[in-house]
């Protein structure tokens, strides 16, 4: 049974639902020196409510690598409830917030939500994009930060061949960088390339999670497919012998976005968290 937000110590839980381009931040982490979305959306909850030891304990859907955009992120904080009480109005708006920080970063909504919602481990899905630009696609400045340039003309046809290999549940530990204790299986349900009119290529990944640069891996390895420097056949090797050995790369972060985050029913919140933290507490979802 759900708990009422506000019942766990004197915290009151909140979901934060936002947006951000990602190419002037360092990423999601929190990091000295370097800006942040996660050091961004601290220093502003802590304008209102004062500082913070824990950050709030915010914890995030996918923390994005450096350069990654997101058109919509889930992330959840935790306010204690005196702090709360003596704002004695409702501080907690978006309108109200996104004045408070940069205009590349914007909360889409924030509501109180049941402490046993986890941003991270009560999620069952998370869908990416990438955007490449080849020869077949005119220059156009206002996508020079959103999409990935390839100077070779692409095999779509043949990348989605690739793709298709790979879909399903299975051991990506060829395609993650490795983490010590962290599971590498997981389940792959949508990896699909398309040609726009316009000659831009999107591609969209979905998949119950991800592991430390798994989507920059995943279509790396389509695009030498489709370069020649891989065939399907060695690919499928690749997949299930778990070995790399260098046959493609990991491309560049610029040109992807997280686009939405599933959840089930608020019922099933805290079922989904406990199987999923089974699964891959020690793992690093960063992309």
């Amino acid at each position: 049974m759900n708990k009422p937000a506000g019942d766990s110590g004197g915290l009151v839980r909140f979901r934060v639902d936002l947006a951000y381009d990602g190419t002037d931040f360092a990423g999601w982490a929190k990091q000295p020196g370097l800006r942040t979305v996660e050091g961004d959306l601290v220093k502003m909850f802590e304008k209102i409510f004062g500082k913070s030891k824990t950050d709030f304990d915010m914890r995030v859907a996918g923390r994005t690598d450096s350069g990654v955009h997101a058109k919509h992120q889930v992330c959840h904080l935790d306010i204690p409830e005196k702090r709360l009480s003596r704002i004695g109005r409702d501080p907690l708006n978006a309108f109200r917030l996104n004045t408070l920080i940069s205009e590349d970063l914007i909360i889409l909504d924030i509501l109180p939500i049941t402490s046993d919602f986890d941003a991270r481990f009560s999620a069952v899905g998370r869908r990416y994009r990438y955007t490449i630009a080849d020869p077949k696609f005119k220059k156009d400045p206002m996508m020079v930060r959103y999409a990935l340039t390839h100077k070779r003309v692409l095999d779509v046809n043949l990348m989605n061949s690739a793709a298709k290999t790979l879909v399903g549940l299975n051991d990506f530990a060829a395609f993650c960088k490795p983490r010590a204790g962290a599971s590498t299986i997981r389940n792959l349900t949508v990896f699909e390339v398309l040609r726009r009119e316009d000659g831009l290529i999107t591609i969209d990944i979905h998949a119950d999670a991800f592991c430390h640069n798994m989507i920059r891996s995943l279509v790396g390895s389509i695009i030498a497919v489709s370069d020649g420097r891989l065939s399907v056949q060695d690919l499928v090797a690749v997949q299930k012998t778990g070995k790399r050995a260098n046959k493609f790369k990991t491309i560049d972060a610029k040109g992807l976005s997280l686009e939405s985050i599933d959840y089930p029913e608020p019922t099933e919140y805290a079922k989904q968290a406990i199987l999923n933290r089974v699964m891959r507490e020690t793992s690093d979802n960063s992309v």
